[in-house]
């Protein structure tokens, strides 16, 4: 693994970098090889929670760059979601094929464990379940692993479901019914949620567009829909947000809406699970110019947030999903204040958590005071 040292000269623009942000850590462990970088950005609400992800960056400006960004957006994520968290970020410098090891996952778990309780992690893109059942070895702050371990297991299961209650929300809004079925759809990205998402369209007897390049999916979501009232048409990864479809679902990487494409989109809103579809978040008052209602992702795709944060309460996936059924009410409120405002949906899901941050800064948080809760919370110190 190759190590990666900062320049005197990115240094000097760190504070710059980090404005905004409470607390910036920089993690080395030249045994392990660990190198990464944890990012708290707001605490009002909680503890700082936010998944760790580990990708091959070019440098520490680049980690450094998303991680500041990543954890800005929990902040507004958790507040979307209503959970007793502020946001953070983790990141992990190297190739997630070729460089972990259990070594380096433990290593990771003392430097969350060095911050007290200030932070709170678990998986991401680029690691996995098992790599954060090493971490926890060496801090109870770990959320997001397998039931096995005491954990709440999958999270692309609630993560789907709020899609859902956010596309539920979106039909909603277009056609005065929540009906699923009332609509198409083109599903970007037959992962693991993007795939759930698809089979609860198809089951509820809703038209599909899907694209993948994983040609395993593809054959396995055609041959679902041969036992669903739905269709299904499989179509080019490049021709996906092309299709007559109504809803744009991505749910594969971010930047997916373009300054370069969106003049060229068909559809008449889009919602999915995907983070930071936008590649700039200016392109919302695009989309408004265009009359294409935007669910904004950090809002629709808070189901997998909802239940990891539920794990520090002790696993439970009813209370779970009866939490991620008010994102379609989440989401329905963005619309109607974008509506009444003349503003972006994005803005308006700003000022929403905006004000649950400003309204909920003097609550008390049992995370971070010595009340015991009305319940047992695990691994609370």
């Amino acid at each position: 693994m190759n190590m990666i040292n900062p320049s005197t000269n990115a240094s000097l623009s760190i504070m710059e970098k980090i404005a905004g942000h409470e607390q910036v850590v920089f993690c080395n462990d030249p045994i392990s090889g660990l190198q990464a970088i944890i990012a708290i950005h707001d605490t009002t609400l909680g503890p700082a929670l936010g998944g760790c992800r580990m990708a091959p960056y070019a440098s520490v400006d680049e980690a450094l760059d998303d991680v500041l960004r990543l954890s800005r957006g929990m902040t507004y994520k958790c507040a979307a979601a209503d959970v007793d968290f502020g946001g953070g970020k983790a990141v992990i410098i190297g190739n997630p094929a070729t460089d972990k090891t259990p070594e380096m996952f433990r290593a990771f778990g003392r430097f969350v464990d060095s911050l007290g309780g200030r932070f709170y992690t678990g998986t991401d893109m680029g690691t996995t379940m098992d790599d954060f059942v090493h971490a926890s070895r060496e801090t109870s702050r770990i959320v997001g692993i397998p039931e096995a371990f005491g954990g709440s297991g999958d999270s692309s299961i609630p993560t789907a479901e709020g899609v859902i209650n956010g596309l539920r929300a979106t039909i909603e809004s277009l056609f005065g019914s929540d009906d699923l079925s009332r609509a198409s759809y083109a599903v970007q990205g037959l992962g693991k949620v993007g795939y759930k998402v698809a089979e609860q369209l198809l089951h509820a007897g809703a038209n599909l567009y899907v694209s993948d390049i994983n040609e395993a999916a593809l054959a396995s979501i055609v041959k679902e829909a041969e036992m669903t009232p739905g269709t299904v048409h499989v179509v080019a990864p490049h021709e996906i947000h092309l299709t007559d479809a109504d809803v744009f679902v991505p749910c594969a990487y971010g930047g997916v809406i373009r300054a370069d494409n969106i003049t060229s989109l068909p559809c008449k809103a889009i919602c999915g699970s995907a983070n930071n579809q936008l590649a700039d978040d200016s392109l919302a008052e695009a989309l408004m110019h265009r009359g294409i209602l935007y669910a904004p992702d950090y809002i629709v795709n808070g189901g997998g947030l909802i239940q990891v944060a539920d794990e520090l309460y002790g696993a439970n996936h009813e209370r779970v999903l009866l939490k991620t059924r008010h994102i379609y009410d989440a989401v329905l409120e963005v619309f109607g204040q974008s509506r009444a405002e003349s503003i972006t949906t994005l803005e308006a899901a700003n000022r929403m958590c905006d004000k649950r941050i400003h309204v909920r800064a003097r609550h008390n948080n049992i995370f971070t005071n010595t009340t015991k809760p009305k319940w047992n919370i695990r691994n609370q110190s």
